[in-house]
């Protein structure tokens, strides 16, 4: 991939930093991000004086702010750039970004940003952004249960699914949420955008924010609930949009699981 594209791939994290002045980062979780931006050792942090790095991963608004002191103490900048997006919007450029961190350096990058996204929005200091997305992702992740069980349901009473979308599509059901999984719901095809997996992660982040504040979450419980028994299940790797697969009749884990692909005839 680095040659079609004349670039250099390289073998240690501390050879990104030396070669480029702006570092974008999407790693999976809390762990990865604290091994990527490791105080000591071989990490990105490593002669990284006057670079600026550009996080776009889902994690704890905590890492981001500790990430961000560790870069400060190296003379680094850093950014959050959360997406609200999925694959497709990744490569069309047409990303839409909540950032946060110091507004000289979201000013700095702010060129960047634009060719990625269609639309972005400085949030506040550094872990507001990646407190927002974890609202946005809990928010989707309940809608998504909750259709899952409207259309689950409406397929236990005999109903047309396509039809019931449609009549969803009109009303107080509408969301979001269904124009991007309804139909996949119906036709079973969970092809991964954004995993259960995922899901299950960012919901627990956005309830260990809700712990200081004492607020009461149910519908976030019950959601993580849910994701969480996809993973137990083995689908943690399909879509959000499988967690259909708990609530469709006739449907259960065993019988998600994906198919093997028919040998070719000799």
């Amino acid at each position: 991939m680095a040659d079609s594209v004349g670039a250099v791939a390289c073998g240690h994290l501390d050879e990104v930093t030396a070669r480029a002045e702006w570092i974008l980062t999407i790693v999976t979780d809390d762990r990865a991000m604290n091994q990527i931006f490791r105080s000591s050792g071989r990490s990105l942090l490593k002669g990284a004086k006057g670079k600026v790095f550009i996080n776009c991963a889902t994690i704890s608004p905590a890492t981001h702010i500790k990430v961000e002191e560790r870069a400060t103490k190296v003379g680094a900048s850093t950014l959050e750039a959360c997406m609200a997006s999925s694959i497709t919007q990744a490569r069309e450029g047409t990303l839409y970004l909540m950032c946060g961190g110091r507004k000289n350096t979201y000013k700095k990058v702010e060129p960047l940003l634009k060719d990625l996204s269609s639309s972005m929005r400085y949030i506040g200091a550094a872990g507001k952004a990646s407190e927002v997305k974890a609202l946005v992702n809990m928010v989707m992740n309940i809608n998504t249960a909750g259709l899952a069980e409207g259309l689950g349901l409406g397929a236990a009473l005999g109903h047309d699914l396509t039809m019931l979308r449609e009549v969803f599509s009109q009303t107080g059901a509408n969301s979001r949420v269904l124009e991007t999984d309804g139909e996949d719901m119906q036709l079973r095809d969970h092809a991964c955008y954004f995993s259960a997996g995922h899901a299950a992660k960012d919901s627990g982040i956005a309830l260990s924010m809700a712990k200081p504040t004492k607020i009461a979450l149910p519908l976030a419980q019950a959601t993580y609930a849910q994701y969480q028994a996809m993973e137990q299940a083995g689908l943690a790797d399909l879509d959000k949009s499988g967690i259909a697969e708990l609530t469709f009749p006739g449907r259960g884990p065993k019988k998600a699981k994906t198919k093997k692909a028919p040998q070719k005839k000799r």
